[in-house]
């Protein structure tokens, strides 16, 4: 038996393990960004939380009742699974009857799209824009990837701890503190920006692949941005700012492009949201949204995301009574 002597020598030689562990155990490539990941929680595993979080919110949520909204989501949404190259995710696509201005994806293909969005989609395309976003999420196994990331935090934090457990109790908050901050600013807040900068990429594919003309996407994020009240500085927020986000699918605009006019069908914009023709398709449904998230889908779940609370409408539903 070999004996180990210092705390310090005990804690090299558990952070050698675990980096050597996450090297060899569930690696991945992300698809269309090619970004290499560690993921360590089984995608049947990931899948089975999905489908149990999108029946809890269904369960707290009201369902929309205007049908223009249904057609429109399940025919987007089936055109963007069509080329998502999942066929053996179980997709459904379902409207939420709330005003709030938000969308998820889960894993294994359990999509929904709140009511309030839809305004500023303006078309197809715009709706496109969101839906392939959140889509993009769940191919590229986002959730996963967190979930396995701060298992990894908390594994280290550990070590740390069991190597500091000999310093005084000042010089342990202080490297408790310490730690919580670099993780948090250092990595679980930029591999958020990049998980949703990557969601962005993947869903332009996509929704140039399915057919919709991508110069939709920067535009429906300038228009988001407008909703959105005072911002929070990038680096302390688990979103890009609005306007990079844009200023970025616009950089990605000539590779789209090329997979918009080689796809199948091209819808270009689509049909609008609104027409003189669909506005007595049905009413907004005005239901308060849940006030709380349950656990599984707090750790599932990936959603567009304004900058702050402040939701001025500035896009009136002609639904809504």
């Amino acid at each position: 038996m070999i004996a180990i002597g210092s705390n310090r020598t005990r804690h090299n030689i558990l952070v050698s393990v675990l980096l050597v562990f996450t090297s060899l155990i569930g690696c991945r490539t992300a698809p269309i960004s090619g970004r290499r990941q560690v993921i360590m929680i089984p995608e049947q595993q990931e899948m089975a939380m999905g489908r149990q979080a999108y029946e809890e919110i269904l369960a707290e949520e009201k369902l929309s009742t205007n049908r223009h909204y249904n057609e429109m989501v399940n025919r987007v949404g089936k055109r963007i699974a069509a080329v998502s190259g999942r066929d053996d995710f179980d997709w459904e696509f379902r409207v939420i009857g709330s005003p709030t201005m938000n969308a998820f994806a889960l894993p294994g293909g359990k999509v929904a799209i709140y009511e309030g969005i839809m305004p500023i989609c303006e078309n197809e395309a715009g709706l496109a824009v969101v839906m392939s976003h959140e889509i993009a999420h769940a191919l590229a196994r986002h959730g996963g990837e967190r979930m396995t990331q701060q298992n990894m935090v908390n594994g280290l934090g550990r070590v740390i701890e069991y190597a500091s457990q000999n310093r005084e109790q000042k010089q342990r908050d202080r490297i408790r503190a310490l730690y919580g901050m670099g993780t948090q600013y250092g990595f679980t807040l930029p591999y958020s920006r990049k998980h949703e900068s990557e969601a962005d990429q993947i869903g332009l594919m996509l929704m140039a692949r399915a057919g919709y003309d991508p110069t939709e996407a920067p535009k429906f994020w300038k228009r988001f941005s407008k909703q959105s009240g005072e911002k929070p500085l990038e680096f302390m927020s688990t979103h890009p700012s609005d306007e990079r986000r844009a200023a970025d699918l616009q950089a990605m605009l000539p590779e789209a492009y090329k997979d918009y006019e080689t796809a199948p069908e091209q819808y270009a914009l689509g049909k609008p949201i609104f027409t003189s023709d669909t506005l007595n398709a049905g009413s907004l449904v005005k239901q308060t949204p849940a006030s709380t998230q349950s656990p599984a889908s707090a750790a599932t779940t990936n959603k567009i995301q304004p900058a702050s609370n402040s939701q001025p409408s500035q896009y009136p539903d002609p639904f809504k009574k």
